[in-house]
């Protein structure tokens, strides 16, 4: 078991992410990323009568390669036909993606971030209307030697269920481009960073990229590279692609 104190219910963690809000000088801004998806993404528990939570992210980002800094949209929607009540989304950073700033939202405390992650926010959505959406930018960095990977949970305030999940999903390239100003990545790849001084290939990151999902409430469990949050596998109600 890490050192790292576990939080021990998912609700600790969102009512612990209010305690500090940081705002980072950051130069990034989102490049044209093209189509939103919800790849990775799955719900958890039941959402209430006419409301169907989901999220997604960009199917590509840039990383400039000197810098290290890229720019995420992240956007949860409610597609059902009732509003959605109050809401939080968290955006959580795993391996070589490190979530350095969301706007508007406040800082996940170190000791309280999921095992296995290096970095969160926790954004007050509030009411989010039937068919409506809001997105958020979020300032990162991408260390591109190793794989990296992004988390989106919606959760209610209390954060006692989980409505929905992304990931955590990979962005990543098989074929990097050190000598050129910036990286393409693309959501659901895996990062493939070539060795220094060959043209193998440097396993770094988790195993497995997709969190299995548990009942909301279930204790975090230290998984180490897996990322796992909750401890018993649920039933997945809806995937979506």
């Amino acid at each position: 078991m890490s050192s790292r104190r576990t939080t021990t219910i998912a609700g600790s963690l969102v009512a612990a992410s209010f305690s500090a809000v940081m705002i980072f000088p950051f130069t990034a801004v989102a490049d044209d990323q093209g189509p939103q998806s919800s790849k990775g993404g799955k719900a958890v528990d039941e959402a209430p009568a006419g409301v169907e939570l989901t999220t997604t992210l960009p199917e590509k980002i840039s990383v400039d390669n000197k810098s290290q800094e890229t720019a995420i949209t992240a956007t949860v929607k409610n597609e059902g036909t009732e509003d959605s009540g109050e809401i939080k989304l968290l955006v959580v950073g795993f391996d070589g993606l490190t979530v350095k700033n969301v706007q508007g939202c406040s800082q996940i405390t170190e000791s309280d971030l999921p095992e296995g992650s290096n970095s969160g926010f926790a954004c007050p959505v509030d009411n989010l209307a039937a068919g409506d959406s809001k997105s958020y930018d979020v300032e990162a960095t991408y260390d591109l030697s190793k794989k990296g990977r992004i988390c989106l949970p919606v959760q209610t305030t209390s954060g006692d269920k989980t409505y929905w999940q992304q990931g955590p999903v990979p962005f990543g390239t098989t074929n990097p481009s050190p000598n050129a100003p910036a990286t393409p990545l693309l959501l659901g790849t895996d990062n493939k960073p070539v060795a220094p001084g060959g043209d193998e290939l440097a396993e770094t990151g988790a195993k497995r990229d997709v969190l299995p999902l548990g009942a909301a409430g279930a204790a975090l469990i230290a998984a180490g590279a897996a990322g796992l949050w909750w401890s018993q596998l649920r039933r997945p109600v809806r995937q979506e692609s």
